[in-house]
């Protein structure tokens, strides 16, 4: 079990990453950012790091 939050809604995930909301929704369209919710109430933080670089991918 992860010890940081890992989902945010669309909004905190741009604010913490620096990102458009636009560019998220891009992602989510493409299926690269997993989505929880029927209508995207959350977004998963650490598939935006993946698009991000921020987290090597193994």
């Amino acid at each position: 079990m992860s010890l940081t939050k890992s989902w945010y809604t669309i909004e905190e995930a741009a604010a913490k990453y620096g990102l458009d909301t636009s560019q998220i929704k891009i992602w989510i369209d493409r299926g690269l950012v997993r989505t929880e919710g029927d209508k995207v109430v959350l977004v998963n933080g650490n598939d935006i790091e993946q698009e991000l670089h921020l987290v090597p991918s193994v």
